[in-house]
């Protein structure tokens, strides 16, 4: 089937891209790899994306290695010394030619730096490519280079102190942009054919982020220092090389590097800078108006929260780490494996795994329980891919199964250097042998990766070769980025702002004095003031009186907000973790907000981007309905659809209890015994034996497992595998099928054969496959196509992966013939054996007779599509990026709500980068075009495959394709690599520069996604805590993110909100009426309050209101914002938090401000004589209008408060009634303790003043009642969404939408099958690796050896 074209033919020839209806098949992408891995990618190309011309990412295809020749069936690849012969081929990619092993004894070995060194004179020759474009190195050599130096991969005291300091390497190679300026090197697969000359780089710009603070020298190139040798069962020699041990650490500090990384963070904030320097110019004496400690101390307290919230969640990322670093492990001590911890397992080290564990480390495969030294791995947690993969130990170690044999391996090993790649290796291993030392070359099938578990294998034995931040995966992972957020970012913007404004009354009040000196100097001679000879003067004047007012208004910018907002994020953090609603009780598993600086971003995210595998669905597959000889059958029916006949006709579904019925005297009953006898015997799965005799199948995939699973139920039970047999129990008779041959499944054919010889003697062809490929190889007696057909497209509407059955007798005379065909396809070396294999399947995978489909469910987690369905509601756009393929890509998102019925899917499916270009084009044109309404943007999805989006990311089409996808209600890529997930969504942070990005996964191959976000949320589920450790939040499902955004996202973007504008508004109204006083005092820079009483404004008498606004206020229940998604959409637009929201609050203080000054003086005048004749003073005034100011803020906080628990109470009139008593004990006592001089007598003249108790009710009404009235009119004549809600949740006015939504359902059931004839995909995940290679090495019926060991049933 190679070269075939998909069926429907491609999409490129195509007039109608948009809508894709004149095609009676559904396109699916031919499946073929690309030829180039994800680390040549990587390596190969530059890092300047501002000149360099465009080059092609890497998909998820390119991700998982090329095509390559395979060994021949049923035969293992040759071993044998280095050199000596071919290397055997892994299954993840092609054997890597060089002129010199790295690992020969040799000396001028070619290097094995990440960057395949370019020498000039050999052109660094790439694996699958060209020669590299000569020229200078770029930088992205460069930095490829120096991460991996011995002193940046966390090994040895100077790599770990820098790391630790956060000076290494910021980000490690999955970061690298991927541009390159030798994109024209040479055609190859995937290449470019243009040629282009590297420009010279640019340039750096210096770059406080990534300044090393003096610790940025050259560093070493691992490359240099050879080979890295492991010496076998020698822990004291591998102990003198002091290789980095097994310790992994994902936290920000540590005690030394602590303080430096603290500071440098916090003082990135203006504001911090702001009060730094503020603090500074109160310790000149006689220029400042206030005490010198009152903005240090406040300053000090405000580092000292923010450092007590840092340690703490760092000490939880400290816990996690341990936890992880103290799992058990078996290591070789002696002749006998001892139990110990991770973090002692050192490079060297013998380890044994036994199933369902992961592995502690990097490992080369030495043995397994399986025949021929196989095993399974499962790599989800790496690249998403859930079918299991297969290794193989090399012959001669793989018979080593207990531990006195390989406690006698002796031997060294040589092996790379770390690097990042994680689907390529080499290595050599030196056995002593016959007195003499033989060496066997290692390739990827050996490497056991750190992240991947064991599966279906009861054990394995595995000498460690890489450990802790050298492993692959660590390698792959990038360093925890810091993140600001949106609001942080404007908060910044605002205290430029106010900054700006303190300037200008600064320098306004400053011109007053200047003025007033000159123009009414004579006449305040008795203040003795500077005169104004020269321009000496004037400038020292100007100098002074700057100061002067800087510092006297400096509080303008509220330095309580920064710890209020520290407080009031971190206990979001904790109302999140404390949730029951998002706590799993299954797991106990609670949330856990691990950064909650972020809160506020939960409640403002435009674009959700999710992995599918364990995030989605939950990786269990079952067997659900199947339709054989046109009648459905399922396990449960609905009673609506429960079988009955009609006009003579059966119509509906029978309960498989009546299947089995049938098998006895049905006309269909023939039928209905070849469906289950090739749901029984074509596949890959191995059966297992326990103790008490029961079988467990080990599955290679998922989907195998189901239908395995599904005939037992039914019946028909796999007992047993032989090399050349399969035998079944039927009705207690064991029925044995000879296998003949396998025509191997692969992404192009979509099908498996299996041949057999039947018990009754004939040879019968059994196939299963996807829909498109089988139902074109039927004959013509085939009565039951359409019906079969109509049943597919119903259970795919379901979302149910469905595949088709069929079989044919094959003449014994035509097998024979075929098979001396297939036989020297087989033992083809010319290169091409796969392209003669399928052509040889070809000729016998014809005139099929259709037995009927079988649909699998892969379950969705629960609640997924409730949850993606209300997101979409509420505004945001979900993206699911998954290594899936597209059909199955497509299923889910259709089952999971994702993709729906009346949507019009875009479809990008294309080969070469001008084709995707086209493709993309005409869809966004056809879309332009026909925008005359005929298109709703809301019923877009776009499905663009790993190859198409390999183009689609290149410089030059990256914009056309956030273009057409930005358009979209949803976009699903497939088959895509790590790398390109974080890429995609740094592109769309790129263009899309205000809205807020969140992505959600649970594997390590979603760790780059993740950091790359806005917010990261991980997923602490089945695929480990790769994931949940490098997220801002965690939690158990997919689920719980529906009230993590809708609530508590809500929630927090509004109460964060309005804390800093509360904050502002508090600070302005008091500080602006000092700022009216200075044109009543003749500029002199005289204030109207106490000083500590000015420090304690923002420390004890306003610091509660905004703390129970900012964790307590809710604008909305918890239930209507769930039930409302649409107000969610307020976040989105940052309508709390506008700037003409900002500006309205700082309009209000001023009002507020001049009111409150007018007022107090009013009330005051004549210096505020009173009854004894004695004036009250200008202290007596200066409480009295403080008074009134903190009363008025105070009735602005219950204005703006939503909802009342004790909590305000004790908050806002309890702060007031604070200052009353706080006044009268401090005025009285501070005196007579020689401070605040100012309050001598003046608590007596106040507290006996009636104007005092007058001014504060009075002043606080008159200046709040146009907050009123604005507040009445406003809801009355115009208001706003979220007002209507609260009017619904105060008089509990019922809601009658439920009725409109099963309408709505019921249309929408209509449309389905209609929309569903274009989507249907096909349940096969087994990967394309030779299936007969496993086949052939078990024999089931033998027992398995002492040690649990099966010997291989292979001939030797």
């Amino acid at each position: 089937m190679t070269g075939r074209p998909p069926p429907g033919g491609s999409s490129a020839s195509r007039n109608d891209l948009l809508l894709d209806l004149d095609n009676d098949q559904p396109v699916y992408s031919t499946g073929q790899r690309s030829a180039l891995n994800d680390d040549d990618l990587l390596n190969s190309y530059a890092y300047d994306q501002g000149a360099a011309p465009s080059r092609p990412s890497v998909s998820y295809d390119d991700f998982v290695g090329s095509d390559q020749p395979r060994p021949p069936a049923g035969r293992p690849p040759p071993a044998g010394p280095s050199g000596s012969a071919s290397r055997p081929v892994g299954p993840y990619g092609p054997e890597i030619h060089r002129q010199y092993s790295q690992t020969s004894d040799l000396g001028n070995y070619q290097r094995y730096a990440d960057d395949f060194d370019d020498y000039p004179d050999d052109g660094g020759y790439y694996q699958q490519g060209g020669a590299m474009a000569g020229g200078a190195q770029s930088s992205a050599v460069q930095d490829a280079r120096k991460r991996n130096s011995v002193l940046s991969l966390g090994g040895g005291f100077l790599g770990r102190v820098k790391n630790r300091l956060g000076m290494g390497q910021g980000y490690s190679e999955m970061d690298l942009p991927l541009t390159d300026p030798r994109a024209g090197a040479g055609p190859g697969p995937g290449g470019r054919t243009d040629t282009a000359e590297a420009p010279p780089p640019k340039e750096k710009k210096f770059d406080m982020g990534n300044f090393k603070f003096g610790f940025g020298r050259t560093k070493v190139d691992p490359s240099t220092l050879g080979p890295r040798i492991i010496h076998l069962n020698n822990p004291p020699a591998n102990a003198a090389n002091k290789y980095v041990d097994n310790h992994v650490s994902t936290a920000k500090y540590n005690i030394a590097t602590f303080p430096l990384k603290f500071l440098f963070e916090q003082f990135s904030k203006f504001a911090n800078i702001f009060f730094l320097f503020t603090a500074g110019l109160q310790q000149i004496p006689g220029l400042s108006p206030t005490n010198q400690y009152t903005t240090i101390g406040p300053l000090i307290v405000v580092l000292l929260v923010s450092a007590g919230k840092e340690l703490v969640e760092d000490y939880r990322r400290k816990q996690a780490d341990k936890s992880l670093n103290m799992s058990k492990a078996r290591v070789l001590r002696g002749s006998s494996f001892e139990e110990t911890k991770w973090i002692n397992v050192a490079v060297g080290d013998i380890v044994r795994v036994e199933s369902e564990e992961p592995f502690p480390a990097d490992l080369v495969l030495l043995a397994s329980s399986e025949p021929e030294g196989l095993c399974y791995i499962e790599t989800a947690n790496l690249d998403g891919e859930t079918n299991l993969k297969i290794k193989q130990a090399l012959p001669e170690t793989s018979s080593m199964v207990s531990s006195t044999e390989v406690s006698r391996l002796g031997g060294r090993l040589r092996s790379e250097q770390p690097n990042s790649s994680l689907y390529t290796y080499e290595a050599t291993l030196t056995m002593q042998a016959g007195g003499g030392e033989k060496e066997l070359s290692l390739n990827p099938e050996q490497l056991l990766l750190r992240g991947a578990t064991l599966r279906n294998t009861p054990w394995v034995h595995g000498v460690v070769v890489f450990t802790g931040h050298e492993t692959k995966l660590m390698r792959n992972a990038t360093a925890a980025p810091i993140k600001r957020t949106k609001v942080e970012r404007q908060l910044n913007k605002l205290v430029l702002a106010l900054v700006g404004m303190l300037l200008v009354l600064s320098v306004i009040s400053t011109a007053g004095d200047l003025i007033m000196r000159r123009v009414a100097g004579e006449s305040l001679s008795y203040l003795s003031l500077e005169t104004l000879d020269d321009a000496a003067a004037v400038a020292r004047i100007f100098i002074k009186d700057m100061v002067t007012y800087w510092v006297l208004f400096s509080a303008l910018v509220p330095i309580s907000l920064f710890v209020t907002l520290e407080m009031v994020k971190y206990w979001h953090g904790i109302l999140i973790n404390d949730d029951l609603d998002i706590y799993h009780d299954v797991t106990d598993t609670p949330a856990n907000c691990r950064t909650s600086s972020l809160v506020e971003e939960l409640g403002m995210v435009e674009y959700v981007f999710s992995d599918k595998t364990g995030t989605l669905t939950c990786n269990q597959m079952e067997f659900k309905a199947s339709s054989i000889a046109g009648i459905m059958y399922a396990g449960t029916v609905p009673e609506d659809r429960v079988a009955t006949i009609e006009d003579g006709v059966e119509v509906g579904i029978h309960e498989f209890k009546q299947l089995k019925k049938n098998l006895e005297d049905h006309p269909s009953a023939q039928a209905i015994h070849h469906f289950l006898t090739l749901l029984a015997v074509c596949h890959t799965v191995i059966p297992e034996r326990n103790e008490e005799g029961e079988i467990k199948y080990q599955a290679a995939s998922p989907d195998e497992g189901a239908l395995v699973d599904g005939a037992l139920q039914l019946g028909y039970k796999f007992s047993a595998r032989k090399p050349r047999a399969v035998i079944i129990e039927v009705n207690g008779e064991q029925l044995e099928y000879e296998l003949l041959a396998v025509c191997e499944f692969n992404s192009t054919r979509k099908r498996m054969s299996t041949i057999y010889r039947c018990p009754d003697g004939k040879v019968r062809c059994y196939t299963k496959g996807a829909d498109t490929v089988i139902l074109e190889r039927l004959n013509d007696n085939n009565p039951h196509v359409d019906v079969t057909l109509r049943h597919l497209e119903e259970y795919a509407s379901e979302g149910l992966r469905t595949l088709c059955l069929a079989m044919r007798e094959v003449p014994e005379h035509e097998f024979q013939e075929w098979y001396q065909v297939f036989d020297k396809a087989q033992t083809t070396v010319s290169g091409n054996r796969a392209e003669e294999l399928d052509k040889a399947s070809e000729l016998i995978e014809k005139d099929f007779y259709l037995l009927g489909a079988t649909a699998i469910e892969d379950r969705l987690q629960d609640g997924v599509p409730e949850t993606i369905h209300t997101l979409q509601e509420a505004g945001i756009k979900v993206w699911v990026l998954t290594g899936d393929r597209q059909e199955t890509a497509i299923n889910i998102g259709m089952s999971c709500k994702l993709l729906s019925e009346d949507m019009m899917l875009l479809i990008v499916n294309e080969e070469s980068a001008e084709a995707t270009r086209d493709n993309l084009q005409k869809k966004l044109d056809a879309i332009h075009n026909q925008g005359d309404g005929t298109i709703e943007m809301g019923t877009l999805a776009l499905v663009i495959d790993g190859k198409s989006l390999t183009y689609a990311l290149e410089k030059d089409l990256e914009k056309l394709f956030l273009d057409l996808a930005v358009k979209c209600k949803a976009v699903i890529c497939c088959r895509v690599s790590p790398l390109q997930k974080a890429m995609v969504v740094k592109l769309v942070k790129k263009y899309q520069k205000e809205s807020i990005l969140l992505a959600i996964g649970d594997g390590a191959n979603d760790v780059s996604m993740i950091q790359a976000a806005h917010i990261g949320i991980g997923i602490s589920g089945m695929e480990g805590l790769q994931a949940a450790r490098s997220a801002d939040v965690s939690i158990a499902q997919f689920r719980f993110l529906r009230k993590l955004l809708l609530v508590h996202g809500a929630w927090s973007y509004h109460r964060v909100a309005k804390a800093i504008l509360f904050s502002f508004y508090k600070n302005i109204t008091l500080y602006l009426t000092q700022f009216w006083y200075v044109f009543q005092n003749v500029f002199s820079g005289e204030v109207i309050y106490e000083s500590w009483t000015l420090s304690f404004y923002n420390v004890f008498y306003t610091v509660l209101p905004p703390l129970v606004l900012g964790i307590l206020d809710q604008f909305v229940s918890a239930r209507l914002l769930d039930r409302y998604p649409q107000l969610y959409k307020l976040g989105q637009t940052n309508s709390f938090f506008r700037s003409s929201v900002f500006a309205s609050w700082i309009i209000n203080a001023v009002y507020h401000s001049i009111i409150l000054y007018l007022g107090g003086s009013a009330f005051y005048i004549y210096d505020g004589v009173q009854k004894d004749s004695f004036p009250a003073g200008k202290w007596v005034w200066g409480a009295a209008m403080y008074g009134a100011v903190l009363l008025t803020v105070l009735g602005k906080a219950a204005l703006v408060t939503n909802n009342w628990t004790k909590y305000h109470v004790i908050a806002i009139p309890g702060s007031m009634a604070i200052w009353i008593v706080f006044i009268a004990v401090y005025g009285t006592v501070a005196p007579m303790l020689g401070f605040s001089m100012e309050y001598f007598g003046v608590v007596p003249r106040l507290f006996t003043s009636p104007a005092f108790w007058l001014q504060m009710p009075t002043l606080a009404l008159l200046a709040l009642a146009r907050d009123f009235a604005w507040k009445f009119s406003k809801r009355l004549w115009k208001p706003e969404p979220y007002h209507h809600v609260q009017e619904i949740q105060k008089y509990n006015i019922q809601d009658y939408r439920p009725r409109m939504e099963q309408f709505q359902k019921a249309i929408r059931k209509v449309r389905q099958v209609q929309r569903m004839r274009k989507q249907r995909g096909y349940a096969f995940s087994q990967a394309d690796e030779s299936q007969t290679r496993v086949l052939q090495a078990y024999d089931t019926t033998q027992h398995r050896g002492r040690y649990g060991e099966m010997a291989s049933s292979r001939p030797q």
